[in-house]
């Protein structure tokens, strides 16, 4: 595994929804084996553990990687209070990501959430031929549809509660698309019980899927068992590491 250590200038800030910052970070030998899917180990300041955050973007051409994540404790919180032309503090990037097929391929692209910043940069790479379908509990909440339209892909947006988009689950949309059209792949990042609505549809019509898992993480680099999910392969369990051996896998193999 090849990874960056580092303090690497932050460059543009922004709070895109309530408590969901956006972070752009100068880091070039990181941007240049970044992966979509890959994730970022930040440290927060007065914190033992560093804080997984998923890749969002990379941009190659100017050397900057794009994190989008939401302040769910004191740690992410102080790293939240970071400023532009302060350093952040990241091993970067880490883990497997997504299998990018041919651009010519028509993928969609799943995140519910906070899962849905990481399947931006897949998403990307299909441009018109990528679909993305985002789910989230309101308005209020929803974050990078105009991101995702920019760059020509398809879009549906989700919300519990009927307040943008369609009301319910993304599964609906999913399986509508399904029923319609010739799908390649679905790649998605989510809850739990999202990603498994979405793999038992993918099953049931037989369409490649691969999935992010959201697990709490501690050394980021398989070390420690803080990660650990369970694999079934050719009919034998295996425990996994979702930080080095994931967070994408398979979703035929994964227990959910």
């Amino acid at each position: 595994m090849k990874f960056t250590a580092g303090k690497f200038p932050i460059v543009k800030k922004q709070n895109i929804a309530k408590n969901i910052y956006d972070f752009t970070i100068l880091c070039p030998d990181v941007v240049k084996i970044a992966k979509p899917g890959q994730f970022v180990h930040i440290k927060a300041d007065g914190f033992m553990l560093r804080r997984p955050i998923s890749i969002c973007k990379i941009d190659k051409e100017k050397g900057t990687l794009r994190i989008v994540f939401e302040i769910r404790g004191d740690g992410t919180d102080k790293i939240a209070s970071l400023n532009v032309g302060e350093n952040i503090d990241m091993i970067a990037p880490l883990g497997n990501g997504f299998t990018m097929l041919d651009k010519s391929k028509t993928v969609v692209c799943i995140g519910g959430g906070i899962g849905v910043p990481p399947m931006l940069e897949v998403a990307s790479h299909y441009g018109e031929n990528g679909i993305a379908i985002t789910g989230f509990r309101s308005i209020v909440n929803a974050i990078l549809t105009d991101d995702f339209k920019n760059q020509q892909n398809e879009v549906v947006v989700c919300t519990d509660d009927g307040s943008m988009g369609q009301k319910g689950l993304v599964t609906a949309p999913l399986e509508q698309i399904l029923k319609t059209k010739k799908i390649d792949m679905i790649c998605a990042c989510g809850p739990t019980p999202m990603l498994k609505g979405i793999a038992k549809l993918a099953d049931q019509y037989n369409v490649p899927c691969e999935i992010s898992l959201e697990e709490r993480m501690a050394c980021g680099v398989g070390a420690c068992l803080g990660c650990a999910c369970k694999i079934i392969k050719d009919g034998v369990e295996y425990n996994k590491h979702v930080c080095k051996d994931g967070p994408v896998f398979n979703s035929k193999e994964v227990v959910l």
